[in-house]
């Protein structure tokens, strides 16, 4: 019986073979859900969720949405126990991956490649990113800086200045640049220099005393085809 934590790794390997350069995230909040993967690929953001053998379908229901509002694509990988009714517990623009034990490890069968999900929102992706991230999309497009905005307000402004090509081009790449281990000063500064800081918390998730959370939670590896 195949579990989580036996899938993720060859799972990684089987995405890398089949999508090339990819930064793989894990554990990311999207909405009141949790996504289990988050694939970053050049242009696009893959949503993936893991079903092994020894889980059921339960909180699935409730997940599928916010999927549905975050990524360009989603995919559900399960166990082999789990293949025959996958597709009944998700819209049919899911991809689904079928894991099983072979001898050698573990083979990945494709049963339904995953199609373009069009009730994404590209606010909803944006969001995924810190405001210095949002920031630096502003500077190398020529625009203000538009410091009185919140974020919220930024993002909206971003989506009429910008068009969804360019957004979604800039959003992957600042994901694959982002790094865990300098995004919590960089905030910090951004909030210093606009007189914002107060307390502990830098209003976006991360609390200068929960660094290791990043850690836990995200593969630094950015992931590249192999050399043949």
């Amino acid at each position: 019986m195949l579990r989580d934590k036996e899938i993720r790794e060859p799972l990684f390997d089987f995405l890398e073979e089949r999508y090339g350069k990819c930064r793989i995230l894990q554990e990311k909040i999207m909405g009141k859900s949790r996504a289990d993967i988050v694939m970053v690929t050049e242009g696009a953001l893959y949503g993936i969720e893991i079903k092994s053998d020894a889980d059921r379908y339960l909180r699935l229901k409730t997940q599928v949405p916010d999927y549905e509002r975050y990524f360009d694509y989603n995919i559900l990988a399960v166990g082999s126990s789990h293949a025959l009714h996958a597709a009944e517990h998700v819209p049919e623009s899911w991809g689904i991956l079928s894991i099983e034990e072979s001898g050698e490890g573990l083979d990945f069968y494709e049963l339904r490649a995953a199609g373009e999900n069009k009730k994404r929102s590209l606010k909803r992706q944006l969001s995924l990113l810190f405001r210095p991230e949002l920031s630096r999309i502003l500077k190398r497009n020529a625009l203000p800086e538009y410091s009185s905005l919140s974020k919220t307000a930024l993002i909206r402004r971003l989506t009429e200045l910008l068009s969804p090509e360019i957004l979604s081009h800039e959003l992957t790449e600042e994901l694959f640049e982002r790094d865990y281990l300098k995004i919590e000063e960089e905030i910090l500064a951004w909030k210093r220099e606009r007189g914002r800081l107060g307390g502990l918390s830098t209003g976006t998730g991360i609390r200068r005393t929960r660094r290791r959370e990043a850690k836990l939670y995200v593969s630094h590896r950015i992931r590249g085809r192999r050399k043949r």
